[in-house]
């Protein structure tokens, strides 16, 4: 590692205080802390000595993120092969999953990368961290097939409206991942929606179909998968966010790193699993009287729910908010999945709903503390005079 370390200080001079590179320190630097930890620390005011800083932080959530990759890479595969009729093993199915989300993943990256160095240049300061985990979450939250040139624009919009527009790392309101697929949604609907687009190449051969299981109760038909398919993840669905069992496996992993909030993600089981249970007791269409467990583990829900709810920029920063933003976010996704019926998948617009609203349920929160302080303190001061 001296070696290394010794080779990045000789690349590094060009680019140091009134050196011909100086401009583009920041583009280097990003490179080098990377691979190292930074060699500055805070020299003044209160402040905690960590071995985490944001950018491993963020490397945190990448690897609780890897077992839902991985999965959904080998389903994309299965769920295309399994419907040809074609004999295949495990690795030709994890091979065309590859394929088909490998290249999605370098686009996301080049290009929101891309645009946080020239920003990160234009402005003087170090690269934001942030996108380390957003380029990874926005191909696995996207249709197997929709087009890279579209994945390419999604990102840009996402990086330049979505946390850019409103400073960078750290200030935008909205989750960048989600701000992607919603403009997605919206930009490209007919690649975003429907029951062709869950399934690799499902719209190129008749005998694929890729209808998902919201898809099909919205149409009012009936679900032909079993408890354990809809756990596991082999069913149609977004690249990621299929299989339940290896998001908890993730959600564990950045709970028990304390990089996660529980809070955030029981509340948001708690309150979904009680909107789906009112909804069994009215039963008025197969939505609603599909079971409250059931709606637990299909979709985006468990997804939405452990990576991006828990976003600690556009999430509730306080305990009770936390609780109360989580609740709300399950409620209205259910919500949203049961009443409207050309959207079933409502996770994505209850998170970014309750983006907004992140702040004001913190600040009534405090406003609320501080009144039960001052209640309390004016009873002590009775009491002792």
């Amino acid at each position: 590692m001296s070696f290394l370390r010794k080779k990045l200080d000789e690349l590094k001079r060009p680019f140091n205080k009134g050196q011909k590179w100086e401009k583009f320190a920041p583009a280097f630097n990003a490179f080098d802390t990377f691979l190292f930890v930074p060699d500055h620390t805070t020299r003044k005011g209160a402040h905690i000595r960590d071995a985490v800083d944001l950018k491993r932080t963020m490397i945190t959530v990448i690897i609780a993120l890897l077992p839902a990759l991985f999965y959904g890479i080998y389903n994309t595969g299965y769920q295309y092969l399994s419907q040809t009729g074609e004999a295949f093993t495990f690795l030709d199915a994890f091979i065309h999953g590859a394929w088909k989300i490998v290249p999605m993943i370098v686009v996301s990256y080049a290009v929101g990368l891309g645009i946080e160095f020239i920003f990160a240049i234009y402005r003087g300061h170090e690269v934001n961290e942030g996108f380390l985990v957003t380029g990874m979450l926005v191909p696995m939250i996207m249709p197997v097939d929709i087009p890279l040139w579209m994945v390419a624009v999604s990102v840009a919009f996402a990086v330049l409206i979505g946390k850019e527009a409103f400073g960078g790392t750290g200030m935008n309101i909205l989750n960048p991942a989600l701000m992607a697929r919603a403009f997605a949604f919206f930009a490209y609907p007919t690649y975003m929606s429907g029951n062709k687009v869950w399934v690799s190449e499902a719209s190129n051969i008749d005998a694929v179909s890729g209808e998902t299981i919201l898809g099909s109760l919205a149409a009012g038909k009936e679900v032909t998968y079993n408890m354990w398919s809809m756990f596991s993840g082999a069913i149609p669905g977004s690249i990621g966010e299929t299989s339940t069992l290896w998001i908890a496996a993730g959600a564990l992993f950045l709970i028990l790193t304390g990089v996660g909030s529980w809070r955030i993600m029981a509340g948001g089981v708690i309150g979904a699993a009680f909107m789906g249970f009112l909804f069994n007791l009215w039963g008025a269409n197969a939505l609603m009287s599909f079971p409250w467990y059931q709606h637990l583990v299909v979709g985006g829900l468990a997804f939405g729910i452990v990576f991006m709810a828990t976003d600690p920029v556009s999430a509730a920063q306080t305990f009770k908010g936390k609780w109360i933003y989580g609740i709300l976010i399950g409620v209205f996704s259910i919500m949203i999945r049961v009443f409207n019926p050309a959207y079933p998948e409502g996770v994505m617009l209850a998170i970014l709903l309750m983006n907004v609203f992140a702040p004001t349920i913190d600040h009534y929160v405090i406003e609320a503390n501080i009144k039960r302080r001052k209640k309390r303190l004016a009873t002590v001061t009775a009491k002792s005079a």
